[in-house]
C-alpha cells in the first residue's frame, strides 16, 4: 500500500497544523525545536510562567501564537522529518556529522547517535525566527506537537523550595526507524530542573552526559515494540535564571502541513530530492541562520 505523504497547507505563507481544514494530502511534516526563556518574577507566578513559556516559543525557530496540542510522540508512515526526509540538511546529505556515541539495541545492533543541530537549523530555515519570519505557523492555529517543558523559579536568596532552582533544561531526540514501511520514527522529549549551582559549564556537562540516558530510553522503547532504529539525533537547550527570575524550557516537534510557497513548483515530492541549500535556492530565499550569528 502506497501512503500519501503530501502535506500542503491551505495558506500561501503559513504552515498549518496537521488535520486542519483545507490542506492538501494526507501526510504531515515533523519539525524539531528545543528552546528556553526567562522573565523577571512579578507578584503573579502563573502569569510569569505564561510569559516565560511564550519566550521559549518565540526563541530560535518561531512557533509563537499557536494553540499547542500535545501528542505522544511518533513520526509515522504518513509523516516525514523536515531537514532529514525533506530539504535534507547539507551536512546530513554529505555525511559530515560526527557520531557522538552508540547504544546497543535489543537485536544487538548499535544505534548511532548524532547531534540534532542540523535538524534544528532546518526548522529555523522553514519557520524563520521572531525577527525574520518565513513560513511560520498560522497565528492562532491549532497545532499538534510532541512536546514537554518545565517552568521554575530562582528566588533572590537562593533558598530553594520544591520546584525551584538555578536553571531549566530540555531535550529533543528523533530516532529514525530502520524499516519506515512498517515502523514509526520515535520522538523522545525530556525536561528538568538544575539545582546544583549557577555554573553553566557544570549544567552543560550534566546535559552532555544525560544524552546517554535519553537515548537509552529510545532503545528500551524499541525493544517494547520490536522496532530497530537506524540513527538518533539529539539536542538540548537550557536557561540559567538570574536571582528573581522564572525560566521555562520547551521541547517540541510540531506536526505541520507546509505553506504553499515553501513547496517547489515541481511539487511536494521534489522536496525529497533537494538539500536544504538547494531548497533555499529553488525558493529564492536567503538563509535566516546568517542573520542570527
Amino acid at each position: 500500500m502506497k501512503i500519501d505523504k503530501t502535506a500542503i497547507s491551505y495558506y500561501d505563507n503559513y504552515c498549518d497544523g496537521y488535520g486542519s481544514p483545507g490542506s492538501l494530502g494526507n501526510g504531515y511534516v515533523s519539525i524539531l525545536k528545543v528552546s528556553a526563556g526567562t522573565v523577571k518574577k512579578t507578584d503573579d507566578i502563573l502569569i510569569d510562567g505564561i510569559v516565560a513559556y511564550d519566550r521559549a516559543e518565540v526563541n530560535d525557530a518561531y512557533v509563537g501564537q499557536i494553540n499547542m496540542l500535545t501528542a505522544s510522540s511518533f513520526c509515522g508512515l504518513a509523516g516525514q522529518v523536515w531537514g532529514y526526509d525533506l530539504a535534507q540538511h547539507d551536512s546530513i546529505f554529505q555525511d559530515k556529522n560526527e557520531i557522538l556515541f552508540e547504544v546497543k539495541q535489543y537485536d544487538s545492533t548499535m544505534l548511532k547517535v548524532y547531534d540534532a543541530k542540523p535538524l534544528l537549523e532546518a526548522g529555523m530555515e522553514l519557520f524563520g525566527t521572531e525577527s525574520n519570519r518565513r513560513f511560520p505557523p498560522l497565528p492562532g492555529s491549532h497545532m499538534i506537537c510532541a512536546n514537554k517543558g518545565i517552568t521554575a523559579f530562582r528566588p533572590k536568596d537562593d533558598k530553594f523550595k520544591e520546584g525551584e532552582g538555578y536553571g531549566v533544561w530540555c531535550f529533543i531526540a528523533i530516532s529514525i526507524a530502520k524499516d519506515r514501511n512498517k515502523d514509526a520514527s520515535l520522538f523522545i522529549e525530556d525536561a528538568g530542573l538544575w539545582t546544583k549551582n549557577d555554573n553553566p559549564k557544570d549544567l552543560v556537562k550534566f546535559l552532555e552526559d544525560h544524552r546517554k540516558a535519553v537515548v537509552w530510553s529510545v532503545a528500551e522503547c524499541g525493544k517494547d515494540s520490536h522496532v530497530i532504529y537506524d540513527r538518533t539525533y539529539v539536542s538540548f537547550a537550557y536557561a540559567m535564571m538570574q536571582p528573581g527570575e522564572i525560566g521555562t524550557s520547551l521541547t517540541c516537534g510540531p506536526y505541520v502541513t507546509l505553506a504553499k510557497n515553501a513547496v517547489p513548483d515541481e511539487g511536494f515530492s521534489a522536496l525529497n530530492k533537494l538539500t536544504l541549500s538547494q531548497w533555499l535556492k529553488t525558493q529564492k530565499l536567503e538563509s535566516v541562520l546568517k542573520k542570527t550569528k
